[in-house]
């Protein structure tokens, strides 16, 4: 069972290291402020992994409530 266990954590991080390659070649890392839609169209970029390669493009659109005045 332990054998298992490590092949799947094994494949779960490089998933995630796909996803996150992917993130760095469509220049989601390169500076700039970031907004909640910008961090969360990278999460979901890297959630993705290799679906990225098979088109997938992942794009988050969110707005904040902004505080009462």
């Amino acid at each position: 069972m332990r054998t298992g266990s490590r092949i799947g954590s094994l494949l779960v991080l490089v998933w995630l290291v796909i996803g996150a390659i992917a993130a760095a070649q469509r220049g989601y890392f390169s500076g700039g402020d970031t907004s909640c839609a910008s961090a969360a169209t990278i999460a979901v970029t890297i959630l993705a992994g290799p679906l990225n390669y098979v088109g997938v493009n992942p794009q988050i659109e969110c707005e904040l409530p902004q505080p009462s005045q």
